[in-house]
């Protein structure tokens, strides 16, 4: 099995529709990971750079979330809109995107 340079994981955690917390696939987060996997194969990129599901991250009231790895880069509030520039920027150039960043404590 080859080794993958980073792993982005992005929460699809399911809970009730009147749950208080919220949770990331109410948000989109099924067709973000499915959008950022079908734009990094078009790219050659998806044999360098894995993208995962993921369950619960605990940032609920961020969804959709996402997590870079090994930078540990959390992203929050994250739409199909900002999958370019996340590519470009912190995948292949590890950059934060500030408006993005999770940065309290989770």
């Amino acid at each position: 099995m080859p080794a993958y340079k980073k792993h982005i994981f992005i929460c699809e955690h399911l809970r009730p529709e009147n749950s208080p917390k919220g949770c990331c696939a109410r948000k989109g987060s099924e067709n973000l990971k499915k959008a950022l996997k079908s734009k990094l194969a078009a790219k050659g990129l998806n044999k360098t750079y894995r993208t995962n599901s993921a369950g619960c991250l605990g940032a609920c009231k961020h969804g959709a979330t996402m997590v870079i790895y090994p930078q540990s880069i959390w992203y929050g509030h994250v739409q199909e809109s900002d999958i370019d520039e996340i590519i470009e920027k912190s995948i292949l150039q590890d950059e934060v995107i500030e408006r993005l960043l999770i940065i309290e404590k989770i």
